[in-house]
């Protein structure tokens, strides 16, 4: 799954095209890497989101193309 689509499926990010832009201005790191919109997301990548004041950083445990609202969140584990 394209890393946009992740974060907006796993209500990281409201809308695929805010995480488009995010990923654009290098705000989403994968593994330590700025990544582009176009990532193939995997089980077990590290993601931090640099937007606001404190980054989150979270590891994929989780991917489904849809999910309900309830389930989002077991998509990923916060680390820290």
């Amino acid at each position: 799954m394209r890393l946009d689509k992740y974060l907006k499926v796993s209500r990281l990010i409201k809308r695929r095209t805010i995480a488009n832009q995010a990923c654009d201005a290098d705000k989403i790191l994968v593994n330590g890497k700025a990544a582009r919109a176009s990532y193939n997301v995997k089980i077990g990548d590290i993601v931090e989101i640099c937007m606001g004041k404190t980054p989150l950083k979270l590891k994929i445990v989780g991917i489904t193309e849809t999910v309900g609202k309830d389930a989002a969140a077991d998509m990923y584990e916060v680390i820290g």
